[in-house]
């Protein structure tokens, strides 16, 4: 047995590149979520039918339809328009894209929890509209749903494992590749285990610390739940 693990030894290499590369996708697939999200959010709270029945659609087709299913039509489909892109930014795109339109309800959720009495105080102090958005709006909603973004941040990361099935060498698409040189499932899949849960327990730490330093008081961070296990963490003062 110990030989087995030991076998392993020669592979962390492996693990480490596919940990990196997973931690890139999750990072580029974050930021362009947050962007859909928020624009999603604005397009849906439009005076215009247009914007919100798009906004609409968006997030029906993605809340209505598999991610593996979205992950195949990105990297698969859209060669047949003329659109090529290899797996990394298949995989970027295509879990931007999911993620967005669940961050699309949370922002929406928290610009509403905003006082109507705070916008028109700020609209008598003759602040523009964008200004009331990125002065008034924007603080208040990002506090109040800063947890349930951390939340997606981690189910992000762990679904990044479903990019092997596009041959992404990320942590599960290495540990696919390993086992097939090895045929030691138990050993390689609970290093892989480990490595999710280190790389999960990580970036929310690092969210929590950064909660921390931006708001005041500090949030209480609450359980996760999704693809991880949850359990409670709260933000120590900065």
């Amino acid at each position: 047995m110990s030989y087995e693990w030991l076998t392993l030894w020669g592979y962390v290499p492996e693990f480490l590149s596919a940990s990196w590369l997973t931690l890139q996708v999750t990072v580029l697939a974050f930021v362009l979520a947050l962007v859909l999200g928020l624009l999603t959010a604005l397009a849906g709270a439009s005076p215009l039918a247009l914007l919100r029945w798009i906004a609409r659609g968006y997030v029906e087709i993605i809340r209505n339809t598999p991610v593996l299913l979205q992950i195949f039509i990105v990297f698969f489909g859209l060669p047949s328009a003329g659109i090529s892109l290899d797996a990394y930014w298949a995989g970027v795109i295509a879990l931007g894209l999911n993620v967005g339109a669940y961050l699309s309800e949370v922002f929406r959720a928290g610009i509403q929890s905003v006082p109507r009495g705070q916008l028109e105080a700020a609209g008598i102090l003759g602040l523009e509209r964008a200004q009331i958005f990125v002065e008034v709006v924007l603080p208040q909603a990002t506090r109040a749903v800063y947890p349930a973004i951390v939340n997606y941040l981690i189910q992000l990361l762990l679904g990044t494992s479903l990019l092997s099935a596009i041959a992404l060498p990320e942590l599960t698409g290495t540990a696919t590749v390993i086992n097939s040189r090895t045929l030691l499932y138990l050993q390689t899949f609970s290093v892989t285990l480990v490595a999710y849960l280190v790389l999960s327990n990580v970036l929310s730490w690092l969210a929590g610390q950064l909660g921390a330093r931006i708001f005041h008081p500090p949030l209480a961070m609450p359980a996760r739940s999704g693809f991880g296990t949850g359990f409670m963490r709260r933000t120590k003062r900065a």
